[in-house]
């Protein structure tokens, strides 16, 4: 009965272990690579004569990754932060309130999502230069702070699933709007928050065009993307060592979501249940 149960098992979880094999196989061959010598990574071996953990400890002296890893972790934090503040009233306003010209308001949050963000790349780099803020992290974070699209969308699709009379509980009681947002929406709508917030971390953790635009003439403002790829351009050759900070790169994004995973995918899956 024991064996029979594992076979049903892995039956009904064969998809999902297929596809997590899939993925998972290019972190394990990156982990491989990067405790590999110099020499043994330009061979068609899969494993390593000998385990060169030192690797991850000599890319820290081949290029400043510390100050990549603050400059990261602050375009990070401070897009998110900037991007709940802003989105989360926005999303309780389209979701929560009554007024004249919702659903026209809406369908300029659709579509600024459907705006791909190479059009307005121009104009936008045109201010920030008139500024005198190119070369630094501030084009990337302020419009964090004013608007998000996507963030606006996801958000007021999971307080649509929140029901429409605690709100209205909780104006009977006295709350003004700001206070239902903070007592009663918020509380309601975590899962769709860390979503929303996990969503935000991991693209501008990863994000490769912002930083390159805007920082790529001042090495001291790169962030780990821009620098993961003038490392792989300077140590072409040392397979292994590219290997490492690749590691080290993707690492902080898989902690992350291993932490939040279940409140990703409440959210997500929530997100869809009203249009």
């Amino acid at each position: 009965m024991t064996t029979r149960r594992t076979l049903d098992w892995i039956a009904v979880h064969s998809a999902g272990l297929a596809l997590g094999l899939m993925f998972a196989l290019p972190v394990v061959f990156v982990l491989l690579t990067a405790v590999m010598s110099d020499s043994q990574a330009f061979t068609a071996d899969l494993w390593p004569r000998e385990w060169h953990w030192g690797n991850f400890l000599e890319v820290f002296e081949a290029a400043p990754l510390l100050r990549y890893l603050g400059n990261s972790l602050l375009y990070s934090l401070l897009a998110t932060a900037g991007m709940l503040l802003s989105s989360v009233p926005a999303a309780y306003a389209l979701a929560k309130l009554r007024w004249r010209g919702r659903q026209a308001a809406f369908l300029l949050v659709v579509g600024a999502m459907l705006l791909p963000p190479q059009v307005v790349a121009v104009p936008l780099y045109d201010a920030w230069s008139s500024l005198g803020l190119t070369g630094t992290l501030w084009p990337l974070v302020v419009p964090y702070f004013l608007f998000d699209a996507f963030s606006v969308f996801l958000l007021r699709q999971f307080m649509l699933t929140i029901p429409q009379s605690y709100v209205d509980a909780a104006r009977v009681d006295g709350c003004t709007e700001f206070q239902a947002l903070l007592r009663v929406v918020v509380p309601m709508a975590r899962p769709g928050i860390a979503a929303t917030a996990l969503f935000c971390f991991l693209y501008t953790w990863n994000d490769y065009f912002g930083p390159l635009l805007y920082t790529s003439e001042v090495p001291e403002q790169w962030t780990l993307s821009l620098a993961l790829s003038s490392f792989k351009s300077l140590h072409q050759v040392q397979w292994n060592l590219a290997m490492a900070v690749t590691l080290l790169v993707m690492l902080p994004a898989i902690v992350l979501f291993a932490f939040a995973q279940r409140s990703f995918v409440r959210g997500v899956t929530f997100t869809g249940v009203k249009g």
